[in-house]
């Protein structure tokens, strides 16, 4: 008989990819969406196509983690053997303007996940996996982040992810559970959503180069992540849940980019070379080359600094690597993610052009 699996925010980038990744293994999946007026749900549209292989194993179905009886309602649907709590308020920035909501849906989501597990009669048969956060660590204490470096969260969405964290603890020891944390480091891909740095980046760099777009406003050019493919990531944790017994892992490239340096990535892949001039909020980015020489395509605004700021995040993957399998070695280059996410915000962007041209009458039908 097929597994079951729960998906929570299985929209976002994260829960589209590991949903093809379980339908692929031949899991009956379902995912938990939030009610809206509207059925956009773009990350998802080819799953849901009946031409999506196993996509008669995919079904979509509406809660929220802020509503614990609907969610102990659905456990007892579903009856999954295996949940993976993606679901948050996920933007750092967003959370020093959406504290509250933030805390409810990030780190109170949890603990209502949690119970609802009990209201449904799964603790003993349900593995959970919670999405924990590099962000975690915030003001880091040592380099690199292990499993037992200490948190230190920057902002409201770290320290309510520091919270879901501890009650996944908890419960596993209080109550037996098989509940996993994986604190993730950045994964980002072409389904990154349009606020997050990297995908700002690779979009910019692509509307730049079809003249869509002038400049880029940035925030802080000097922070240090540890940036992976979401691809890779969700496969780690299914490789969390498939362990003999419950734990936390960190998952991580053990490498690290500047916000500067995947800049001039995108910027070359798409013909455009940086270079850098001026300090702090007065450093610009400049074409260095070309038709376009001297043309400043990136400018740094105090309207995108955190009222904290996390200067570097780098993950020490040992753990995962000696106990899941999981090898830094074998995963997508920073340098080939870079690439996959510019190339396809190009595509994007030219369809836009081309479909404006053709609304002009530019263009035959």
């Amino acid at each position: 008989m097929a597994k079951v699996a729960l998906i929570t925010g299985v929209c976002g980038q994260d829960g589209s990819y590991l949903a093809e990744l379980l339908l692929a293994k031949g899991y009956l999946v379902h995912g938990l969406k939030r009610r809206g007026s509207s059925f956009n749900h773009p990350r998802l549209e080819h799953i849901l196509d009946p031409g999506y292989p196993n996509a008669e194993n995919f079904r979509l179905h509406y809660s929220d983690l802020i509503d614990g009886t609907s969610l102990a309602n659905l456990l007892k649907e579903v009856m999954p053997d295996e949940i993976y709590n993606l679901a948050a308020q996920s933007h750092v920035k967003v959370s020093f303007e959406l504290p509250e909501y933030t805390a409810m849906a990030t780190g109170m989501g949890a603990l209502n996940l949690l119970e609802a597990i009990k209201a449904a009669g799964l603790m003993d048969k349900v593995r959970v996996y919670q999405a924990s956060s590099s962000e975690m660590f915030g003001k880091v204490h040592e380099v690199p982040q292990k499993e037992t470096t200490p948190f230190h969260p920057r902002s409201p969405y770290g320290a309510a992810k520091v919270y879901a964290y501890w009650i996944f603890v908890n419960y596993r020891e209080s109550y037996n559970m098989f509940c996993s944390n994986g604190i993730l480091f950045n994964h980002e891909s072409p389904r990154r959503g349009e606020t997050f740095v990297t995908r700002k980046i690779t979009m910019a760099a692509a509307r730049i180069k079809l003249g869509i777009q002038d400049c880029l406003f940035l925030g802080n050019m000097d922070s240090l992540r540890d940036w992976g493919h979401a691809r890779d990531y969700v496969h780690a944790m299914w490789l969390i849940l498939q362990h003999d017994k419950p734990d936390d892992f960190v998952i991580a490239t053990g490498k690290m980019t500047s916000v500067r340096d995947f800049c001039q990535m995108s910027f070359t892949e798409m013909g455009l070379p940086l270079r850098f001039e001026g300090e702090g909020v007065n450093e610009v980015c400049i074409i260095a080359s070309g038709k376009r020489a001297g043309q400043v395509v990136v400018r740094v605004s105090e309207k995108y600094f955190r009222p904290a700021e996390v200067d570097q995040l780098l993950g020490d993957p040992t753990k995962a690597k000696t106990l899941l399998g999981w090898d830094p070695s074998k995963l997508t280059s920073v340098e080939d993610l870079c690439k996959d996410m510019v190339n396809s915000d190009f595509m994007t962007a030219q369809e836009e052009l081309d479909l404006k041209a053709k609304r002009k009458g530019r263009m035959p039908a």
